[in-house]
């Protein structure tokens, strides 16, 4: 329930290319969170990435921390705040949670404004239901 396994995270440089060229997107403070419905042979309902910027954040050091932190939130709330949701709709989608604060946030915040995102996502998701591109 609480894993984050190889399925989950996006790799496929096709699938990324579209997410950013087609894909909507938003900001919920510090994320830019963009998405696109996904194709029906996707293994789980999302597929997502956690970029950071390297022009912010020159320290890798810096740039793990704050992946670390975006991707423990996620794992933890993703079941039964985003998949759930998913789940019943059927719905399937490509994610890209890109940090774009100005200073790394403690966890209890990065958590809390995960949570606000899953939310606002369901919404969109929810209210738009495009069609998928293939």
């Amino acid at each position: 329930m609480y894993t984050f396994k190889k399925e989950e995270r996006l790799c496929n440089k096709r699938l990324l290319e579209k997410l950013f060229h087609k894909g909507s997107s938003f900001l919920c403070y510090p994320y830019r969170v963009s998405w696109i419905m996904a194709e029906a042979e996707q293994p789980v309902p999302v597929q997502v990435v956690f970029p950071v910027p390297k022009k912010r954040y020159k320290h890798a050091v810096d740039r793990n921390l704050i992946r670390r932190r975006m991707r423990e939130a996620y794992r933890l709330h993703k079941q039964q705040n985003l998949y759930s949701f998913l789940n019943e709709a059927n719905i399937k989608l490509s994610l890209s949670l890109s940090y774009i604060g100005k200073e790394i946030e403690p966890y209890p915040v990065m958590e809390k404004k995960m949570l606000k995102l899953f939310v606002q996502l369901c919404d969109l998701v929810a209210n738009e239901k495009p069609q998928p591109i293939n």
